[in-house]
């Protein structure tokens, strides 16, 4: 079955690499691309200022963007996998969702919206049927399902393999590589020679969206996990890869061994952008590394380092690539969720 899927967002970071990992891609036939009204009419090749470290795709290279508007998308579109920033995209993608269009979104408005479905296909697949809680309150033909902030998808599967010995509470910080910010959004004086010691937004991001994450759906509502989360977010001079420094407090004491174990056999999905396992886990203390370990899983894997025993738990490393895993390969994996499960 091929599914025809659009791009609203195209030319930004996050949509080049929505494009990359749409290629060839063996269920998504990529039929639209959408941008600002100053790319719109233009060939994608021209709109776009190409930055991702491989070619644009021959077929891709000469598309017309559209104006991100849903009278310029074709209505036999059955998915859209959204890039937009927020601010655009709170206006803009509910007038989609009254089109008709289900849409996969990386953008964070509506994340914490009680009957928007914030999906990890390892970790709550389940979640997704809020869908049908959404169209009956707000009437849309469409619908819509969000993935998590790119350091809150990093560190949240290691804390759902942790569940099972009592996870009570969560201090991270994180190491967050420049891509993060957009292609504008840390200038090189700013971070050569630097570390930035705050994120706006961030923070906030991560000590909620996880507690919605790892919380149980009953059918008409998430119930949220009642874990603390503290978070410190920093910018830092890595290109691709946010690393995560976690220490989590457990209600019972298992060994490092017993921890790294359960991460290694936390199950995954099969789906096609799903990594073979979810979570790999180092024995050696050195790793993960952005620059090493970033694209294992083809940028899909969790890597996990440094597992260590503290006073009320344990600590460790977690390292994923934030602009596949924690951005566009987020939504293609939750768009090839809504298709094994019958929303498109």
């Amino acid at each position: 079955m091929s599914v025809r899927v659009g791009i609203l967002g195209a030319t930004g970071a996050v949509g080049q690499r929505f494009i990359q990992l749409l290629d060839d891609h063996p269920t998504f036939e990529l039929a639209a691309l959408t941008a600002s009204d100053e790319s719109a009419g233009k060939s994608y090749r021209k709109a776009a200022k190409w930055r991702v470290d491989t070619p644009i795709p021959a077929d891709v290279a000469e598309m017309t963007v559209r104006k991100t508007d849903p009278a310029d998308v074709p209505a036999d579109v059955d998915l859209l996998f959204s890039s937009l920033p927020s601010s655009v995209a709170a206006d803009v993608e509910p007038a989609f969702l009254e089109a008709g269009y289900v849409v996969s979104s990386n953008s964070s408005n509506d994340r914490l919206a009680e009957d928007v479905p914030l999906t990890i296909p390892e970790i709550n697949p389940d979640h997704l049927d809020l869908i049908e809680v959404q169209r009956d309150e707000r009437g849309w033909d469409g619908a819509l399902v969000k993935n998590p902030n790119c350091s809150t998808i990093t560190m949240v599967p290691t804390l759902a393999a942790l569940d099972r010995f009592g996870l009570e509470r969560v201090d991270v910080a994180t190491l967050q590589a420049v891509s993060g910010a957009g292609y504008s959004g840390v200038t090189s004086m700013e971070i050569i020679d630097n570390v930035l010691p705050h994120i706006g937004g961030e923070e906030d991001k991560m000590e909620t969206e996880s507690q919605k994450l790892l919380g149980t759906f009953d059918g008409a509502e998430v119930d949220w996990h009642d874990v603390d989360v503290s978070a410190s977010c920093n910018r830092v001079a890595s290109l691709d890869g946010h690393l995560e420094n976690v220490f989590a407090d457990l209600s019972e004491d298992p060994s490092p061994g017993d921890v790294a174990e359960a991460m290694r056999e936390y199950p995954g999905v099969d789906l096609p952008s799903a990594p073979n396992q979810l979570m790999h886990v180092f024995d050696d203390p050195s790793r993960p590394q952005p620059r090493l370990d970033r694209m294992r899983g083809d940028g899909m894997q969790i890597s996990v380092g440094g597992v260590q025993e503290t006073p009320r738990g344990v600590k460790y490393n977690c390292l994923a690539h934030n602009t596949v895993r924690g951005a566009a390969g987020a939504s293609v994996l939750n768009g090839e969720l809504l298709a094994e499960n019958g929303y498109l």
